[in-house]
């Protein structure tokens, strides 16, 4: 199925309804043709006319092995994929009366995520008339992002946003562990006593 979909991207030989194409490639004297000429030319060569470019004008046409060009821009892709990072973004929900235990447990969970490398959004949701404590809800929100200095760094300060304030915290080190770093020894500078 995905393969027909790949095929399906690009129209080639008679699939190509229009009078005239710009044909570029290797071996090939790069111009525009009328459409049996550059058919004829991909036939002669023993190659199919594959339409890289539909939108430009007149569109612009390969003459290549189609499947060795399925198979380029399948690995083009997956470089692509491979090269773009990924976010990774964790929630963590609060309400504005949470107590010690719940918090201490979110608080072990977001050390987690950041020493993963996902960012954290950590939010206190206000219900009805609980928006009331909205100061107690940044207090809260400013207390996590700073026991949470030593793993990640605060992308953007507490906001209120409808019924919910949030926070965005970001890993200091992606992936990076958390263990404190040992502080380098002092040399102590040598003296030379003088004896008398």
């Amino acid at each position: 199925m995905r393969n027909e979909q790949v095929k399906e991207l690009y129209r080639i030989n008679e699939r190509i309804r229009i009078p005239e194409v710009r044909i570029v490639g290797e071996n090939i004297t790069n111009g525009v043709y009328p459409i049996a000429k550059a058919l004829q030319m991909a036939e002669d060569m023993g190659l199919d006319l594959v339409e890289i470019s539909p939108s430009a004008n007149p569109p612009v046409c390969r003459i290549t092995d189609y499947q060795k060009f399925l198979y380029q821009q399948k690995k083009r892709q997956k470089e692509q994929k491979a090269k773009s990072v990924k976010v990774v973004v964790k929630e963590i929900r609060f309400g504005p009366q949470t107590d010690d235990h719940d918090y201490a447990f979110k608080l072990r969970h977001a050390k987690d995520f950041l020493e993963e490398g996902a960012k954290v959004k950590a939010y206190v949701f206000f219900k009805g008339r609980s928006i009331l404590f909205k100061e107690q809800g940044e207090v809260l929100l400013l207390r996590f992002a700073n026991d949470l200095e030593d793993f990640g760094r605060v992308e953007q300060m507490p906001l209120l946003e409808g019924k919910r304030m949030i926070i965005m915290l970001t890993p200091k080190k992606a992936g990076g562990s958390n263990k404190p770093a040992i502080p380098k020894p002092i040399p102590v500078p040598k003296t030379t006593e003088l004896q008398t």
